[in-house]
């Protein structure tokens, strides 16, 4: 690919996987599927069945959906996104949800029949929503991200059915990525063409980090980090990204912007780097190219994984915000690749076990990672070739934890989704 295409195609994969969502991406995920369900029926369903993957399941289980007065669980998702969902919106689709919403939420609950079933797919990111009103039926799938449509059917007629979702979703090939590359790509950029996909991730994933400091959410990882902890940037930092996640994986309504389809990775590829550069007074360009840095070596570490796994997404957001401190602090191509190579041989190895309010204690360790694993460097010190998976070259390593996160660990994933459903 020549360097104008390839410069493009950066651009394009940072426009598509930095989008604003609202609450947990997986409920929201099922919300925009029932809004989708309703309008293809023309009625409100008297009758729903909910079809999931395990790690849809696993993702929704715990954590609140906004704007339904604290409530959780798929039916939850999927009743509010029939009854007040605007798919226009797509992550955002409960945004404009009332408190006579809200209201006849809970009364719909109540009076009509909503199944949630375990969907056995291929797929591990799998909503399938069949509802029926008298004699009418309409039946919605989307799998494999968050707002890919694969099927819409109306009375046993199908409307709209797809499986290409690279060439029909807009999305760009992401095995163009690698460290190196993205690093030139850094170094090349213009600001003015990252500047209005960075603003709003510094101006949204902010504000509801600082909502999160200022009130009580979940188990206010953030405010305990603050109220223990010595005064320093690096603490200020994790506690920051701690409470965007407080406030988010408990119900507060503002919007994040997400990484990879999640608003923890995009939290952590963004918060603590925003506010380092902001305790030393790092000019704007310095801080966009920086998080332009995090976000994409988050997304190409993330693209060896896959969706949805055991392997706990903030790991690899942590190894893109440590690229971006070490491009702060004035570090090269050299600094960054063993910075992302430390935080990696330091923390991977968290598991995923849904979404909920530990999400919040897991940002707080893996920015202390992100950290330590820069600082390392800094200081002369790295993990070497045969410490562990660690491999000679920082592409060898991120494969070696894609290999991990998605054949090692598929048993771990089962066994996880086992006890948190009491199989």
């Amino acid at each position: 690919m020549c360097k104008v295409l390839k410069y493009q195609a950066y651009l394009s994969i940072l426009k598509e996987e930095l989008v604003p969502a609202m609450g947990c991406t997986e409920p929201i995920a099922i919300a925009y599927c029932g809004a989708i369900l309703r309008d293809t029926l023309g009625k409100i369903p008297t009758s729903v069945d909910v079809y999931v993957s395990a790690n849809i399941l696993k993702n929704v289980k715990s954590v609140t959906v906004p704007n339904t007065d604290g409530m959780h669980g798929i039916d939850v998702a999927a009743a509010i996104g029939i009854l007040a969902g605007n798919k226009e919106k797509k992550l955002e689709v409960i945004a404009d949800v009332t408190k006579d919403d809200i209201n006849n939420l809970k009364k719909y609950l109540n009076d009509n029949k909503i199944t949630v079933n375990h969907s056995d797919n291929e797929s591990v990111l799998y909503i399938e929503i069949i509802g029926r009103y008298l004699n009418d039926s309409a039946r919605v799938i989307i799998k494999d991200a968050h707002t890919f449509i694969s099927l819409i059917e109306k009375n046993g007629e199908i409307l709209y059915k797809n499986d290409k979702m690279i060439e029909t979703h807009n999305k760009t090939d992401k095995s163009i990525l690698s460290i190196k590359e993205i690093v030139e790509f850094i170094k090349d950029v213009k600001v003015e063409d990252i500047t209005p996909i960075l603003d709003r991730q510094i101006n949204y994933n902010m504000a509801i980090s600082k909502e999160g400091l200022k009130n009580s959410y979940g188990a206010n990882i953030g405010k305990t980090i603050i109220k223990y902890s010595e005064k320093s940037v690096l603490q200020y930092a994790k506690a920051l990204a701690a409470a965007g996640s407080d406030a988010r994986m408990n119900g507060c309504d503002m919007p994040v912007v997400i990484n990879s389809g999640s608003g923890n990775q995009g939290i952590t590829a963004s918060v603590p780097l925003i506010a380092y550069a902001e305790a030393n007074n790092f000019n704007k360009e310095k801080l966009y190219r920086a998080l332009a840095l995090s976000n994409l070596c988050t997304i190409h570490i993330k693209n060896s994984i896959g969706k949805l796994s055991a392997f706990c997404g903030v790991v690899i957001a942590a190894a893109g915000f440590s690229a971006g401190l070490a491009y702060l602090d004035g570090g090269d191509e050299t600094e960054i690749c063993h910075a992302i190579v430390n935080t990696l041989g330091i923390i991977s190895g968290i598991v995923c076990d849904g979404a909920k309010s530990s999400c919040a204690a897991k940002i707080a360790s893996a920015v202390e990672a992100g950290f330590l694993g820069y600082y390392m460097y800094k200081d002369g010190n790295q993990f070497y070739d045969g410490d562990g998976f660690i491999k000679k070259g920082v592409e060898n390593t991120i494969k070696a934890v894609g290999t991990i996160a998605r054949v090692g660990m598929c048993e771990t994933d089962k066994e996880i989704i086992s006890i948190m459903l009491d199989y």
